[in-house]
């Protein structure tokens, strides 16, 4: 790619001695003696280019009042100020309005290449972190959350009110229901957007480790802390942190963490002196948290600082109106992800896709329909991309079947048949059903499953 740089200077012999040596280099050259002309083009969006040398005195205009036209048509074109008459103030008020660097005349040639290459390495960083944000916030932007029905969009505008306080969040739901989604979405539209969102599972770590990631350590802390760890707290210090099935904490992680929402500071492990934090804390958990509380296994003043503002996020089978909206999306990140160029979804197919209980919630949604792209042998998805449980879901006998399932049954039900269809692999199984290994040892216990019943 070759880049582009502007120069601007009113001595035609040192324009041309600049556009000479640069165009050497390998860069594409625009030259101006008039900073009028500069400024014109720059207003009329022709070529922008990728930095401004920039002269400081001009008869038409000095150097300053050129640098902020420039910066406020093109704020990310870099600047670099020549001067024959340099002074330490007009330096210092170039480089606040947002130059670069501040070049002397007469400058060598290895001083302006370095000023040059230093300036659009900069900017290459600065265009490919911004990126790079965007990738990782695009989910949670507002565009990046699918819907179309009302009881998500009651559930969204309410998030999005939330946002702009510091309140904290509890957000209920089913696995699978898009609770992680809600809570970045809260963060990147409230006034801590521009500080970091981290994440942490509380069902995936045990609770040694959980309480080491979450406060951090000291050196000699404990066997192998052979340095110092900073914590997600204090990383996440002035953004939020997501705190994903905190139901799970156990009882002495419960308290830190309650000191941490009432006094603002924690203690890392192995450490003595308190650090104080701002963080604000958004929650979820797939439990029945009031009964937790009520059979004395969570907290109630906990509860109550972390569920300040509760959202209870609907199932997608009680919202059958976004599963079209959703399959058609996951259905073309699906397709940029695997090279497949898919027009679609068959009517047949959308009619199985709405008619299919969803057990596993968008999650399933969105794993069904990427084992489909991949899968797919045509221009749209078809039934015969489909799983047969989606495609072929199993039929009562007859007028006389018994009643349906509960939701405990169908759940117990389902995570038997998938621990059986992976001969007990537990991993694979947590991973099919979308929960943590934690979470379906759990279930396991709960429900009373062996091998020998699956």
């Amino acid at each position: 790619m070759n880049h582009k740089v502007f120069i601007c200077d009113d001595e035609e012999g040192m324009l041309r001695y600049l556009g000479k040596t640069i165009a050497d280099w390998g860069f594409e050259i625009e030259t101006f003696t008039s900073p009028l002309a500069l400024l014109a083009a720059l207003d009329r969006h022709e070529g922008h280019g990728d930095l401004l040398l920039l002269d400081i005195r001009m008869p038409e205009m000095d150097g300053i009042s050129v640098l902020q036209w420039a910066k406020a048509a093109c704020p990310h074109l870099g600047v670099i100020i020549m001067t024959g008459h340099g002074t330490i103030d007009s330096a210092v008020e170039a480089i606040k309005l947002g130059a670069f660097d501040y070049l002397t005349k007469p400058f060598p040639e290895e001083r302006l290449s370095t000023a040059i290459r230093n300036c659009l390495e900069r900017e290459r960083l600065r265009a490919e972190n911004l990126s790079l944000k965007k990738t990782l916030e695009g989910p949670f932007a507002p565009d990046g959350i699918v819907f179309r029905s009302e009881p998500f969009r009651k559930v969204y505008e309410l998030a999005r009110r939330v946002a702009a306080s510091d309140a904290n969040v509890l957000v209920l739901g089913e696995s699978g229901t898009g609770k992680e989604l809600i809570a970045g979405a809260i963060h990147y539209t409230s006034p801590r957007a521009d500080r970091r969102f981290l994440t942490i599972n509380c069902a995936a770590l045990t609770e040694t480790l959980l309480e080491s990631q979450l406060f951090g350590h000291v050196r000699g802390a404990f066997t192998g802390a052979v340095q110092t760890h900073k914590g997600l707290l204090e990383e996440a210090d002035g953004g939020s942190l997501f705190l994903d099935e905190v139901g799970e904490l156990s009882a002495p992680l419960q308290v830190k963490l309650l000191r941490v929402l009432q006094e603002g500071e924690f203690i890392p492990v192995g450490a003595t002196r308190p650090k104080r934090v701002d963080v604000r804390f958004i929650a979820a958990t797939n439990r029945d948290l009031d009964r937790a509380v009520a059979e004395g296994a969570f907290r109630e003043d906990l509860y109550y600082r972390l569920n300040v503002i509760a959202l209870q996020l609907p199932p997608l089978r009680e919202r059958p109106e976004d599963i079209e909206p959703l399959a058609l999306h996951f259905l073309s990140r699906a397709g940029s992800r695997w090279g497949a160029n898919l027009r679609g979804i068959t009517p047949e197919a959308l009619a199985a896709l709405r008619d299919y209980p969803w057990p596993g919630n968008v999650r399933e949604l969105q794993n069904v329909i990427e084992r489909g792209v991949i899968l797919a042998g045509g221009d749209q998805l078809t039934m015969h991309d489909l799983p047969l449980k989606v495609s072929r879901p199993a039929v009562a006998p007859g007028p006389a079947a018994a009643e349906p399932l509960t939701l405990r049954d169908a759940e117990r039900a389902q995570v038997a048949r998938i621990l059986h269809r992976t001969r007990w692999n537990k991993s694979r199984t947590a991973q099919t059903l979308g929960i943590t290994r934690v979470t379906l040892d759990r279930k396991i216990a709960e429900y009373g499953l062996s091998p020998e019943e699956a």
